[in-house]
This record gives C-alpha cells, structure tokens and sequence, in this order.
C-alpha cells in the first residue's frame, strides 16, 4: 500500500510539472521528479534486497526523500508554480507517505522475522 501511494504522488509531481511556467524551469523539475520518484523507487529496492535490515535502511532513505520532496512543495508553491490547493493536497500526501513509512519501519523493527532471504 505504501508503495501504490507513492507511486501516486509521483505520478501527481509529473502531472504538475507539465505546467506551462513550471516545466521552463527544467533544473527544478529534474529535482522535483527525482525526489518523488525516489520515494518510491527506494520502498521498492529495499524490498526487493530481502532482508529487514536493508529494507529498513532504504526506508529511511525513502522518508529522506518525503522531505525533500516536502521542501521542494514549498518552492513551487513558494514562486508560484502551484496553487495553494495544489500545494495542500501534496502536502498532505507526502504527510501521508512519511507517515506510512514510519508505521512500516515499527513493524518491520517488532517483527522478530529477518527477512525472506534467511527463510
């Protein structure tokens, strides 16, 4: 779950910067593009090693990432390339993301399992 919704979020990061004034501004949306999608990119290699450790390892890079992303919000919203609307509803996704990141890691950290690759 908390993968499909970063997946979201990036695919809402690259809607929005498909604006007329924001994509000229190629550098900041580079940046924007890759924070997003390294949230989600990072959910998935973590996964993907097998092991609790570095899963968690790269969740941690993955909530790093919310809050690039978060910053990187602020900006746009900042010289106008978003609205307030559009500010408040990422935001809040990101929020979210972080969120559910940080509920997965406490789970993971309690769970007494390793890993699939010590099955």
């Amino acid at each position: 779950m908390v993968w499909q919704n970063a997946r979201a979020i990036s695919k809402s990061i690259y809607t929005i910067t498909r604006k007329p004034d924001f994509e000229r501004d190629y550098r900041f949306v580079q940046q924007i593009r890759a924070a997003a999608g390294s949230v989600m990119d990072n959910i998935a290699e973590g996964f993907g090693r097998g092991g609790n450790k570095e899963f968690l390892q790269f969740l941690s890079i993955a909530r790093g990432s919310c809050q690039e992303l978060l910053s990187q919000l602020y900006r746009a919203y900042d010289v106008q390339y978003i609205s307030e609307e559009e500010f408040n509803k990422l935001k809040g996704d990101v929020n979210a993301i972080s969120a559910m990141i940080y509920h997965l890691v406490e789970k993971i950290r309690q769970s007494e399992l390793k890993g699939a690759k010590y099955s």
